[in-house]
């Protein structure tokens, strides 16, 4: 039977056929690997997810965490979960053999993650945050730092957190207000409170290791304005006596829970940081050690801010494809209805699948989840190539594109498998809209991906407003390169994918001059003003080059295969070139009025007053 969470078939084709990761064991840091370790890792990852993880997805959201005013209460199942994956040294997948770790090819690690994404996002949350926080220290943190607090994380005795927030600021960084007073010992005292906190509190693991932005009061005792003064801090929840027992409860007190709409195995926190509920050594303040230099803070948390932001959009991409999957089984099962062309009404009902409507929102959704997940998965394969492509032109080169690519991997899956989520839900007609079907808490679960690490205007801002210029424009020009690459392999296979190649060089070139243009104008406010328009068009081309490589790859499969290819593989292959027909045909054109809106710099919202509203 097919798996409702996602399609294995799919990912080999990703990772194996279009990606090819099988090429990255040449490399001397995964030369341990084989196709056959990649391949196991996955299929492990599969199981855990499926055996549990899915099964709590629907108990997670109706028995949420709770907070009795002392400590918070978890789901017994959810902690059986988490200790099932730490036990099998998941939580070092993607980490080297010096901590512990598998080595696994980062774009791997992501194939394998995806799985629990998909199975219960919430309860994967914890060890998400946990693996970005490590991620951070191993880049930042001081070797004792390393010692101290990533091999507990990596071993899954500790999980750990990202503290940016702050009621008064939101996404603003610059007016955080928590403070940082330097101590004699080198350490600092922390007193502020951090709003939205993931995981900040729970009765899972022994310790808490919370990444905390603070700024220290310059000799007056006054806080650097903006950006510029924030530094970062590790805060544990337990101090760590020097043998790496744990010592002392630090000063970081839980306010009160978020309760959310969706998205709810994990808690979601208010921290109170120095408000003297614990006191260390007596004396007021969250013990806390500066990570990498003062006023640098910033820097150094956007190392797990962007490693997080490709982690929404994969998490965004396989709801949507769960989503799908649920969809797809319902509409292939539920009998009802009757073809336009034989209405006797004494024939027997067909499956809801039969009926056109129903398939074109199939495709969609089809078109937009593995759209999503095949856009992530080139991602994490520009971290590979970052990391260990043997010449540092490639690496500089992909990680330029990476960049330029962040927004779009967070941004479009959130807001495009959104809709594969709402379609699912329309497939299943008023049963989707019950709680006796699981796309109505995909569809919840999925609503706070627009939001979290950055929202989708300000993905727009930054894509608009610095990466398209970074590097004097080099990293659009590397993105044009990959698109004319692809453009001109289409041309040689011809008809309608050297068509569908020449459309998305003509889109790409206009989101240059349309970018040129709102830049041109000497004015920041009219030149943003339109920038979420701008990341989504720029998506929907991205995208569009997306399925453009997987039909050409799965185009090149079929011709291999010709009549000898069993008939689930020409399924398969056969559906993604329909798939990618879709985007191309039905998704693509939309970018055209975008563009031409973004081509007169309107500014009809720029001008509109808070009194009209």
């Amino acid at each position: 039977m097919q798996s409702r969470i996602l399609s294995r078939r799919d990912i080999d084709f990703l990772i194996h056929e279009w990606l090819d990761v099988g090429a990255l064991t040449q490399r001397p840091h995964y030369a341990e690997h084989t196709r056959e370790t990649l391949d196991a890792a996955i299929e492990t990852c599969a199981k855990i997810a499926s055996d549990h993880f899915a099964p709590i997805n629907r108990l997670l959201d109706t028995e949420e965490p709770r907070f009795d005013g002392e400590r918070v209460h978890s789901p017994e199942p959810l902690k059986r979960a988490l200790k099932v994956f730490t036990d099998a040294g998941l939580m070092a997948a993607g980490f080297d053999f010096e901590y512990g770790g598998m080595q696994l090819p980062y774009t791997v690690e992501r194939a394998c993650f995806a799985w629990f994404n998909a199975a219960s996002i919430g309860g994967a949350a914890y060890p998400f945050l946990t693996m970005g926080n490590a991620n951070l220290l191993l880049a930042h943190g001081s070797p004792e730092q390393v010692d101290t607090y990533v091999r507990p994380m990596l071993e899954g005795r500790w999980f750990g957190t990202m503290c940016l927030s702050e009621p008064q600021a939101g996404s603003s960084l610059s007016d955080i207000r928590t403070r940082a007073e330097r101590q004699p010992d080198g350490s600092f005292r922390i007193f502020g409170n951090k709003m939205w906190i993931s995981g900040g509190e729970q009765d899972i693991t022994e310790n808490i290791v919370h990444l905390v932005l603070a700024k220290i009061p310059d000799e007056q005792g006054r806080l650097v304005p903006g950006v510029k003064g924030i530094s970062l801090f590790v805060v544990p929840k337990v101090l760590v006596n020097a043998d790496g027992s744990l010592g002392e409860r630090n000063d970081v007190a839980l306010a009160g829970l978020n309760h959310k709409m969706g998205y709810r195995g994990i808690t979601n926190t208010l921290l109170n940081f120095g408000e003297g509920r614990h006191t260390p050594g007596g004396a007021a303040g969250a013990v806390g050690w500066l990570v990498g230099k003062e006023q640098q803070g910033l820097s150094c948390m956007f190392h797990m801010m962007n490693e997080a932001r490709i982690g929404v959009g994969m998490g965004a991409a396989v709801l949507g494809y769960t989503a799908y999957l649920h969809a797809l089984d319902y509409a292939r099962n539920r009998p009802q209805g009757r073809p336009p062309r034989d209405k006797d009404p004494s024939a027997p009902q067909v499956s809801i699948v039969e009926h056109a409507d129903v398939r074109r929102m199939l495709l969609a959704a089809k078109a937009y989840a593995e759209g999503g997940l095949a856009l992530n998965l080139y991602c994490a394969r520009l971290v590979d190539e970052q990391r260990t492509a043997a010449e540092q032109a490639a690496r500089d080169d992909a990680n330029l594109l990476l960049e330029l690519l962040t927004p779009v991997c967070k941004s479009w899956p959130s807001q495009w498998c959104q809709e594969a989520n709402s379609l699912a839900i329309q497939v299943h007609g008023g049963y989707g809209y019950t709680r006796d079907y699981m796309v109505e808490q995909f569809y919840r679960d999925q609503r706070l991906n627009p939001i979290h690490e950055g929202t989708h205007g300000i993905q727009g801002l930054d894509l608009l407003g610095r990466k398209v210029r970074m590097n004097g424009g080099r990293a659009l020009a590397l993105f044009a390169g990959a698109v004319g690459a692809t453009a001109a392999r289409a041309g040689q296979a011809g008809g309608e994918w050297a068509a569908a190649g020449q459309a998305i060089i003509a889109a790409r070139e206009r989101l240059d001059a349309v970018a040129a243009r709102l830049h041109g104008l000497g004015d920041l406010d009219r030149t943003l003003a339109n920038a979420s328009v701008f990341l989504e068009a720029f998506g929907h081309v991205a995208v569009a080059w997306i399925w453009l490589e997987q039909a050409l790859c799965a185009r090149a499969a079929l011709e291999r295969g010709g009549a000898q290819l069993h008939a689930d593989e020409q399924a398969f292959y056969s559906g993604k070139l329909q798939a990618a027909r879709f985007f191309l045909r039905w998704e693509l054109p939309k970018t055209g009025p975008m563009i031409d809106l973004l081509d007169t710099a309107d500014t009809t919202t720029l001008d509109m007053r808070d009194a009209w509203f």
